[in-house]
């Protein structure tokens, strides 16, 4: 008798958890929904740090013309690799804006999809 009381609560449990969890999941187009908020703030991040690199970029330029004008080599080589590490930044910020646009056209057709199967699912259950 304990073994089958046993095995009945494993059963319930192994049938009952999961169902429960699935339950408490956001739907697909609400998953979808934050997603495309949350690339979109990537987005205006990633913009936002391209200006700011392009600003770093003509700023170290016009520091190295000044240093080579005041004979000061050590400062102008200084201010060339802060140049390439910029641009190596200002690279890496497209690619990162690059990826954010390709996962919102994604995320968008991923939401229109959904809302196109959920009305044709409810239209077949109507009459």
């Amino acid at each position: 008798m304990r073994n089958r009381t046993w095995i009945a609560a494993v059963l319930a449990l192994a049938i009952g958890v999961p169902a429960a969890a699935r339950a408490h999941q956001p739907n697909d187009t609400a998953r979808d929904r934050h997603e495309i908020r949350h690339d979109r703030r990537g987005l205006r991040h990633d913009r936002r740090d391209v200006r700011s690199d392009r600003r770093d970029i003509h700023q170290d330029g016009r520091e190295r013309r000044q240093d080579l004008r005041q004979g000061d080599t050590t400062a102008a080589r200084q201010e060339t690799r802060d140049i390439r590490h910029n641009r190596r930044d200002l690279r890496s910020d497209r690619r990162d804006r690059r990826s954010d646009r390709r996962d919102i056209r994604q995320d968008r057709r991923d939401l229109r999809q959904d809302r196109r199967d959920s009305s044709q699912r409810d239209s077949t259950k109507a009459p």
